[in-house]
Order: C-alpha cells, then sequence, then structure tokens
C-alpha cells in the first residue's frame, strides 16, 4: 500500500481493538466493519482509495477478532455491544460522528448503528449486508433464503464448529473462503494472513460468539434515518438479492445499487467498483 497505516491499540466499551488507521488526521472520519471471518486486512482495497482521497480511516478488528479482544461467553457479543464498541472508537479518536462502511456482519452492526444512533452516523454504506430488521420481511418473500442461513444453526452448537474449523489446520477455513468467492479474489498469501487471524487464541470461539449471540437481541424493524447506500454483489452465495430490496424499504433516504460478476465478497473482487461507488456516496451532499 502506497499510504501510511498506523497500528494501535483502542480502548473503548470494556474492550481493546487492535485497529489500522491511515488518512490525513484531519479529515473526516470513516469507520470500515469487517464480517465473519475477516479482520483488519479484509479492507486492504478500500483504505488506500479513502486515505488519497482525504478520509481518515479507522479498521477495528472488531471483538472477538485477531489482535482484539475475546471477552468470553456469549452474551458478551450481542449487536448493542458491538455497536457501542465502535461507538467508543469514534469517540477516542475524536470525533462525534463517522461514516459507517461494513461489510457482512461489519454492516449489520453499522445498520443497527444508523438505526439506533442515527447521531453517530454521517451516512452508511452496506456492502452484502441486510438491515438485520429487514430479515422477517424478506424471508417471507423469499422462503430459500432460510436454506442459504442453515449454517448459522449450525454455529449454535458449542465446541463442534470450531473443532472443523480447525480440520487439516485450518486450511478447510481458507478453501472455504476461497471457494465461495470468484477466482482470484484472494490470494495465497491473503489466506495465510487470515488462517494467522484465525490462529489466534480464542479467535475462532470469539467469532462464532457473533453467531451464538443472534437470538439474545431482538431487532426492530425502525425507520433508517440516515443516507444509506447498499452494495450488492449477484453472486452472493449467502444471501439472496431480496434481502437487499425489502431492506431498501426501511431507508428513509436509501439506494441499491447491484454489482455483476461479484458474489458475497465483491469488495474483494471489485474493489475499483466499489471505492468509486462509495467515494461518490461519500462526497455527495446529504438531502
Amino acid at each position: 500500500m502506497a499510504v501510511d497505516i498506523e497500528f494501535t491499540f483502542i480502548d473503548t466499551n470494556h474492550v481493546t481493538l487492535h485497529t489500522a488507521l491511515a488518512g490525513p488526521e484531519d479529515g473526516e472520519l470513516v469507520v470500515l466493519l469487517h464480517g465473519f471471518p475477516e479482520f483488519w486486512y479484509g479492507w486492504r482495497h478500500q483504505i488506500e482509495a479513502l486515505a488519497e482521497a482525504g478520509y481518515r480511516v479507522a479498521v477495528p478488528d472488531q471483538r472477538g477478532y485477531n489482535l482484539s479482544s475475546k471477552p468470553d461467553g456469549a452474551s458478551l457479543y450481542t449487536v448493542d455491544l458491538l455497536r457501542d464498541d465502535i461507538a467508543g472508537l469514534i469517540e477516542q479518536l475524536g470525533y462525534d460522528e463517522a461514516h459507517w462502511v461494513g461489510h457482512d456482519w461489519g454492516g449489520a452492526v453499522a445498520w443497527y448503528a444508523a438505526a439506533t444512533k442515527p447521531e453517530l452516523v454521517k451516512k452508511l454504506t452496506a456492502i452484502n449486508i441486510p438491515y438485520p430488521g429487514a430479515m422477517g420481511k424478506a424471508l417471507l418473500r423469499y422462503p430459500p433464503q432460510l436454506l442459504k442461513s442453515l449454517y448459522m444453526a449450525f454455529f449454535q452448537l458449542p465446541e463442534l464448529p470450531e473443532k472443523l474449523m480447525q480440520t487439516d489446520d485450518l486450511e478447510q477455513m481458507k478453501k472455504g473462503i476461497a471457494m465461495t468467492a470468484n477466482p482470484g479474489a484472494f490470494t495465497e498469501d491473503d489466506l495465510e494472513r487470515y488462517k494467522t487471524a484465525w490462529a489466534q487464541p480464542g479467535a475462532l470461539t470469539g467469532m462464532l460468539n457473533w453467531y451464538r449471540a443472534i437470538w439474545r437481541k431482538e431487532i426492530r424493524p425502525d425507520l433508517v434515518q440516515v443516507p444509506v447506500r447498499i452494495l450488492w454483489g449477484l453472486g452472493d452465495p449467502f444471501l439472496h438479492k431480496t434481502t437487499a430490496k425489502v431492506s431498501l424499504e426501511y431507508c428513509a433516504k436509501g439506494e441499491l445499487i447491484y454489482i455483476d460478476d461479484a458474489t458475497h465478497w465483491v469488495h474483494h473482487e471489485q474493489p475499483d467498483v466499489i471505492n468509486r461507488l462509495m467515494l461518490e456516496f461519500l462526497k455527495q451532499e446529504k438531502t
């Protein structure tokens, strides 16, 4: 990367988040939130583009991941706590608000923040993640989504998911992420970096605890008032495009853009497209 990236540890909400920082310190803050099973490195294609455009970029390993804190017990991974981790990080960096960009689980946290603490969110960019509060209606319109989500039920089991993920020294996890993406989305070096993050003590359980906490917090389908742009790779094997369409119905100021030749991992596969659409949205004047 051409831009300088600083790594630091930020104390927030009773956890410590390992965080990558880039861009001018006086720039508008953009927080990039990764999903499962990634870490800060999942945004490597976006950090440079944002920093060069003059934004201050903060990319935390969220709780349970890589070098950040991994508290014990699923009760410590509810979406309220995950949101408040990032709220505290924004405050610690000296800002009152930020642009929130989230993919997968990171996008779920960003959606929830936009719905429940909109004063913290200038704009929300959600990448291949529906608004959690819209999933009930989405399932009614597209029942096969339930089959696509069955892996979440498996993740509820104690210990067994971790044991399977550890198979063959985490090589099966590497194959799994590569198989669900377009060819070339992840290099072998990329996957080795992921493997190192997954191998951190307690990381697999911490990552899975996000799923195990799903049922501990009911998310009301509140109308999201902040500006929202949903970017969606059409080849997502986990989430049908109907979930994105339904999410748009819960946005007071929202737009949805589908991206061809892309999967759930669209920000890896089509980084130039994602960066262009993201920066275009961030630079738009609020209406």
